[in-house]
């Protein structure tokens, strides 16, 4: 905590050296927002960093002018000559209880109500009373050297210049035949520049333990100022981050969290009715996923309600109505970061200003981040903020495509391959290409065609096996150049907005060249990691051989076969999608509702990876845990010992593999579809009520359709009453007589009420045999 105080007092001691002459000239240009806002973010950024480290005298005074300020920028205060000077004196009151911080001083805090007073209008006079400067007792000894960052930065650059250099003399050396003492010297040049390389970058480098280590206390405060219970959980607190970007994560952070706390974790009473723990859980996370720190903030309040917050955006005039309704549900979520916008009713300590989160996406984006948001209604919301390796030196390989230079992380790079042979080819699933490496089947994505070329990717010479969070897949490209180490940093906005860049660099070519991010590269192919299956949407082709057929491993741990010529595609599903309804499984899908088929465990899955299987007139899904490969289907089967969804065994590389059966999975689950009007049960006499309500569900479940009584011109198939005289129907169609007697004489023909399978039975008879 004294680490984090002192910064506190560093950055608060610059910023107020600035801050005075920013607020005098706000005063002759009232109109100049820029000016405002810098001045805002100043005291609510005081503000935010007093609520963990337990500075209450100063929140006090930054909440004060915070509220004055948020009142000018809202319209309703005008920035006067009174006004200035009250905030003036705020902002010279915080400074000098900074000082008195630093060197451990006690500071009279009588006066500072009057000083707050001055905030409100007529508060002239509050300003005269109120307390002179006083001037603490000399500063302590500095502990540490700040820097500049463009120091820093220069450092860096120069160190980037003699790796350059090195590399560039060691290919020089290995051209041409040299003295042995000329390479013992390139030799000591190479370790002496490794050296002052990690010297140097470790003066940026810092671990982001910086950053998590104030938030318990934060979250403990939080929670406590709006009653709620919640648990802190962090992980990869020994990840290293480059330190002015974890200057620039602060604000982000805590923004980030005291909404989580405020905003979306529930109140202990409304947990326990949504049958939610009483105490909320606040999981922080930070880890290195190849050439980006990934950092997430998840929580299990209610998540983000994208249509209260398309009506918020409305109601308070910021776009309109007609614009968002046309937005994508992941468009609506990204509303969050409207500047201005604000979803607390009222506006209290921690929010409700409308401003954070337009500043958290600012923030990251400045040091070419990203940020994603991920939230399920009624589960909670993760804030995933995906920063690149700036600033730093990492070992990269050199690719080319269509004649364009880019790098690769090192560590990302799993093998390159080149395409040739049976044990290193490319086949096409439908019209999806896929890569085999030694027997290893892994999708493909063909850089070329992620950059915008039209390619062939059958026509690839190499492959770069590519390692990312949840799997790998086969990167193609034209050719493989170099391998360099290389000053890695953040590139153009709009660049890296594209989301396949992670960097740019300047190689010992003096030519500019672009880091790729494996990860963005991935997720613009479509591609879709989970921890169950890598799943990439194919379209089967219509034409598919019906020979062949897909291996798949199922739900069950079984592997199965299936004829490719049924298989109408093949997609990931979100699991919510999936539903016991009606007697069976069925899948929501933007067409109607289609019958599915499990045949193992797939409500823990977040997503399911489902077969759509169609023949002429019907369709159903078949549920599976990870599509593997293609094969041609054996001429040998063994079959099933008795019908069911498998029709047998057969052969493949040696193993025992199941076959399923198309006939029995179609006969049993694919008779929803079905154009054929059903036949008429009409219901009859004194107790339609019962039987409309105890049978109905009965009789539809059979094929029937249910009725009261006849549409004109309409015929009923099968007569059902309770009563001893036969209906008037009876002439046209048979009937059959129900009995509330569990028992009867031997020659009464009448069916027992509760007789499920009696009634089935009487019914099929009846009716033809249905």
């Amino acid at each position: 905590m004294d680490d984090l105080l002192q910064e506190f007092i560093a950055e608060t001691r610059e910023t107020l050296e600035a801050l005075s002459g920013e607020i005098v000239a706000w005063e002759s240009a009232p109109h100049d927002r820029d000016r405002l806002d810098a001045i805002f973010r100043f005291v609510h950024t005081v503000k935010g960093s007093c609520g963990f480290l337990d500075l209450p005298r100063l929140a006090r005074l930054s909440h004060a002018a915070e509220d004055v300020l948020a009142a000018v920028r809202d319209g309703h205060r005008t920035p006067d000559t009174a006004l200035v000077n009250a905030v003036l004196a705020i902002v010279d009151r915080i400074g000098e209880i900074v000082e008195a911080i630093d060197v451990g001083a006690s500071l009279d805090d009588s006066g500072e109500d009057l000083l707050i007073a001055a905030l409100d209008k007529g508060g002239d006079a509050a300003v005269a009373c109120a307390p002179q400067a006083q001037t603490p007792a000399l500063r302590n000894a500095t502990r540490s050297v700040r820097l500049n960052v463009d120091l820093l930065d220069r450092m860096m650059s120069g160190m980037s210049d003699m790796v350059l250099a090195r590399n560039e003399l060691a290919r020089r050396l290995r051209d041409d035949d040299v003295e042995p003492g000329v390479e013992a010297a390139l030799e000591r040049l190479s370790l002496t520049v490794a050296e002052m390389r990690e010297t140097v970058t470790r003066t940026r480098m810092q671990k982001i333990d910086a950053l998590f280590s104030a938030l318990p206390r934060m979250v403990r405060d939080t929670a406590a100022e709006v009653a709620k219970s919640v648990t802190l959980h962090i992980e990869g607190a020994d990840v290293e981050l480059d330190r002015e970007m974890i200057e620039m994560m602060r604000d982000p952070l805590v923004h980030i969290v005291r909404n989580a706390i405020d905003h979306g974790i529930e109140a202990p009473a409304e947990r326990r009715i949504a049958g939610k723990r009483e105490n909320g859980r606040l999981a922080i996370s930070a880890r290195q996923s190849g050439n980006q720190i990934i950092i997430e903030i998840t929580d299990d309040g209610r998540g983000v309600d994208t249509e209260r917050l398309v009506a918020k955006v409305v109601a308070q005039g910021l776009r309109s109505e007609a614009e968002l309704r046309l937005l994508s549900d992941k468009a609506k979520l990204d509303l969050i970061f409207e500047p201005g916008l604000s979803t607390k009713e009222e506006v209290t300590s921690i929010s409700g200003r409308g401003v954070g989160m337009d500043v958290v996406r600012a923030n990251v984006e400045q040091i070419g981040g990203r940020i994603e948001l991920f939230s399920t209604l009624g589960q909670g919301l993760t804030i995933a903020i995906h920063v690149p390796l700036t600033l730093s030196i990492i070992s990269t390989i050199g690719i080319g495509v269509e004649g364009q230079r880019f790098a690769l992380p090192r560590q990302a790079i799993e093998e390159i391959v080149r395409v040739g042979g049976d044990a290193i080819r490319i086949d096409m699933l439908g019209d999806t290409p896929a890569a085999t490496v030694r027997e290893r089947r892994m999708p493909l994505v063909d850089l070329g065609q992620v950059l915008g070329f039209e390619r062939d990717p059958l026509g690839v010479p190499m492959l770069v096996i590519v390692g990312v969070s949840g799997g790998s897949y086969a990167l193609a490209v034209d050719d493989v150049l170099d391998t360099e180490e290389l000053v890695i940093k953040p590139a153009a906005p709009a660049v890296m907005a594209a989301g396949v860049y992670a960097g740019q660099t300047l190689p010992d070519s003096g030519l500019p060249m672009l880091l790729l991010d494996c990860a963005g590269i991935a997720a613009a192919a479509g591609l879709h990691f989970t921890r169950e299956a890598l799943v990439d949407e194919v379209e089967v082709e219509d034409t598919a051989d019906a020979g062949s057929a897909l291996l798949f491993d199922d739900l069950d741990g079984a592997r199965r076969l299936v004829p490719l010529a049924i298989i109408e595609r093949i997609e990931l599903v979100p699991g919510d999608a999936i539903r016991f309804s009606a007697g069976r499984l069925r899948l929501s899908t933007d067409s109607g509702i289609v019958p599915l088929v499990a045949m193992g465990a797939w409500q823990d899955r977040a997503a399911v990876a489902v077969l759509r299987l169609r023949d002429d007139d019907n369709e159903i899904a078949y549920a599976i845990a990870e599509a593997l490969d293609i094969f041609a289907l054996p001429a040998e089967l063994v079959p099933a010992a008795e019908p069911g969804p498998v029709a047998g065994v057969v052969a493949l590389n040696g193993e025992q593999v199941e076959l399923l059966d198309l006939h029995w999975l179609f006969a049993h689950h694919g008779g929803d579809q079905t154009s054929a009007a059903p036949p008429v049960c009409l219901i009859d006499g004194a107790d339609q009520a019962w039987m409309m309500t105890f049978l109905r569900p009965v009789l539809e479940g059979a094929g029937y359709r249910v009725a009261s009584r006849l549409k004109k011109n309409e015929s009923a198939a099968v007569v059902l009453t309770m009563d001893a005289t036969l209906p008037a129907a009876a002439a046209k169609a048979p009937v059959i007589r129900l009995r509330r007697e569990a028992n009867a004489p031997a020659d009464d023909a009448s069916v027992y009420r509760y007789d499920r399978p009696g009634l089935l039975a009487a019914l099929a008879q009846s009716a033809g045999g249905r």
